[in-house]
């Protein structure tokens, strides 16, 4: 089975994408997952990229779409695969459309999980990162034992500048804008499922296997 997760960031996505790895046996691929080891690994796709990142641009999609196409034609994903949080416009939903069709493929399902922006930013924001050892921690679902302070190593927790209330919010507009032909493109193929994200993994979860038909 070939299925999109669409979401906002915090949505969940890259949890439900992980347990449907093992449901359905195909790879979930995620594209700032594949643009970071391209780079780490200096492929030549992954040299480009970098030559961006590095002056603070964005990587173009037709790198970002080459990275996705060289991934789908591994082994693992001939079957099936899950693409987490890709693509993320309309212009890319095409491009991958035509990636597919010169495969004689097509994606089966998207589905979107949808979040309110309150719950998003209530999510990002409690975020916190140890800088001594990267360990992280919630302030409302798994705050640490003394304040500011990581339980495993005793160093400052902090707040990353992308887990700021104020980039969120602009981060969840940005998202709104990009995503909404995105969910018509695909709504107007017959192709989009939204299930809501909030509740427990599992209730999301199964929320999920319903809309894939999947017992």
């Amino acid at each position: 089975m070939r299925v999109v997760l669409l979401g906002p960031p915090g949505a969940g996505k890259g949890t439900q994408a992980r347990m449907l790895e093992g449901k359905l046996h195909a790879p979930q691929i995620a594209s700032g997952d594949l643009l970071r080891a391209a780079v780490r690994n200096q492929t030549p796709l992954g040299l480009q990229a970098k030559a961006f990142m590095d002056k603070g641009a964005l990587v173009p999609d037709e790198l970002v779409l080459g990275m996705i196409e060289e991934r789908l034609k591994q082994t693992d994903a001939r079957s099936g695969f899950i693409l987490d949080g890709f693509p993320r416009t309309l212009s890319q939903a095409q491009s991958l459309g035509e990636i597919l069709k010169r495969r004689n493929e097509g994606i089966d399902k998207v589905i979107a999980i949808t979040v309110p922006d309150e719950e998003i930013v209530k999510r990002i924001s409690g975020r916190r990162t140890c800088r001594a050892c990267g360990a992280m921690y919630h302030l409302t679902y798994e705050p640490p034992r003394q304040k500011n302070v990581c339980n495993s190593c005793g160093g400052e927790l902090y707040q990353r500048e992308d887990d700021a209330e104020q980039t969120v919010r602009a981060r969840l507009r940005v998202y709104a804008s990009s995503t909404k032909p995105l969910l018509d493109y695909y709504g107007a193929a017959g192709l989009l499922a939204e299930i809501a994200g909030m509740g427990r993994p599992e209730e999301i979860e199964h929320r999920l296997m319903n809309a894939l038909g999947i017992d």
